[in-house]
Formats: structure tokens, sequence, C-alpha cells
């Protein structure tokens, strides 16, 4: 079933299309006097291993060519294949295993199975977290979310609610936005059956990887019912983070917004 399509006014969606941007699936123009970019060989190797990935030539968790191959199938050097790949590898896309070769990165991966996940226990015990599934329903996009996730107005999107756990205690109250063409048969049993991370399901049950996210985050003060779902008092200081998930190609996958109760973990990420 589908509910009436409309957001709540504290879940509106952050994230919009830059101001100026070409509509989805369009080009835009280029200046007459535009000279061609230059793009190092390595880079352009790059590309052709990306599209290979996006392409599905090489599953989630399977090994790639060797380099010496690679080299040979795209007529460059062994070290130029080995750059491109170092670069893949820094950007999750590609792990490398010490004399086993090098795989497709999979979220069922230790390193990176929650990786766009930055919440830190402020003990340093990590891992505690239990998931609980409050709903998960098909829907109408708005105009707003059809602009965020590149659908149409009105065509189909999963609306999923869900509780991260610390013992009782109410962590993260995620509300998350996937487009519905991506994930049909997406269902709350299938979800509360699966017991590895919910990007291992994207992945390995409808061939969606999430590559990539852009994240907005402000402090708010939780609401009446998100206070009441996290087991808090209304008005307790929250962190709300927004990301927008993208998988190969740019192509936006996943929006999804989360209430953060930091009383005992904290946001942490690091720059280079």
């Amino acid at each position: 079933m589908y509910d009436n399509g409309a957001m709540p006014a504290a879940t509106a969606p952050l994230f919009s299309p830059a101001a100026g941007s070409a509509p989805a699936g369009s080009t835009a123009p280029a200046a007459d006097s535009a000279a061609p970019a230059f793009s190092p060989l390595y880079q352009q190797i790059k590309s052709l291993l990306l599209k290979s990935l996006q392409a599905a030539e090489w599953k989630p968790g399977e090994v790639i060519p060797s380099e010496v191959d690679l080299a040979a199938r795209f007529k460059v050097s062994q070290g130029t294949v080995r750059k491109a790949i170092d670069e893949l590898a820094q950007e999750n896309h590609l792990v490398r295993r010490q004399g086993k070769g090098t795989f497709v990165a999979t979220h069922a991966e230790e390193r990176t199975q929650y990786r766009f996940l930055r919440l830190t226990a402020d003990d340093g015990i990590d891992g505690r977290l239990q998931r609980r599934l409050l709903d998960c329903r098909r829907m109408r996009a708005s105009a707003e979310l059809a602009r965020a996730l590149d659908l149409k107005a009105g065509e189909a999107a999963v609306q999923i609610r869900r509780l991260l756990m610390d013992g009782s205690q109410g962590v993260v109250l995620d509300d998350i936005w996937l487009p519905g063409p991506l994930f049909k048969g997406l269902t709350a049993e299938r979800l509360a059956g699966w017991r590895g991370p919910m990007y291992g399901l994207l992945e390995s049950e409808f061939g969606v990887r999430m590559v990539r996210a852009e994240e907005k985050i402000r402090a708010v003060a939780a609401g009446r019912d998100e206070a009441a779902l996290l087991g808090l008092p209304a008005g307790t200081p929250l962190l709300l983070v927004e990301r927008l998930s993208y998988t190969y190609g740019d192509k936006p996958v996943e929006l999804r917004r989360g209430l953060y109760h930091t009383e005992r973990f904290h946001y942490r990420n690091e720059l280079a």
C-alpha cells in the first residue's frame, strides 16, 4: 500500500540539487571556447575500471583481474594500472588482500560495512548497537524527495524507520528513503530477517552498492514524538545527521535522516 506521499515537516530533506544544475539525464552545453580537460592516463584507466564495476562485470566480493592482465587489456603499463587501483582502494571501491589479489569491496567486509556510520562509544566499546525496525512501507515520492533521489514526483519510494539501541536506550532514530524502482520486493519481513548491515542486504539482494555519501549535520532539540521513540525527554539536544548516498555514476540511491543521542557516544571523523 502507498501512503499519501506527504513527508512530515520535521523530516523534510535538507539536500536538494545545486542551484543551476542540469536536469537529470541532460548535458549542460559547454562553452564554445572551452578546451578539452586533460586527464592523466591512470585517471582514464580508473574511469574504465569504475565503468566495469558499475556494469557489474565484477560483483562485490569477487576478485578482479591481475594488474598484468588489466595492463594488457588496456594496453598501458602495469604501473599505470597499479596507480588507478590504488586510488580505487583508497576510495573503498576495491580491497587489496596480500597474496590473494584485489577484490571488489563489499558492505559485508568488516572494514566497510559501517563505513558511513561515524558514531563511536565514549568508552571505546563499539559494535554493540542493536537494530529495531519500526516501519517499512511504500509511498509516493513528494516533489522534494523526488528531487533528492532523482525520481519523478509521485513515483514509488520506500520509507524505512528504525532505531539503533544501546541496551534499552535509543541512540539513533533513522528515517530512510530509497527509490522504489530499485528496491521492488523490499519489505519489513526481509529487513527484519536480515542479520547483517542493511547496506549488505541492498547490495546482495538488489545489486545496489553505496559507494559514497554526503552529510549535513546540525544540532536540534528532540520533538515530542521523536523523543518518545528514543526514550528521552522532549527538548533533549540531539544531532541531526542527514545523508545522501550514491552508487556508481553519482546516482543518488538513499536519503537518510538520523537523530543521534550523544550522551554516551560521539560523532567521529578522520580528516586527511
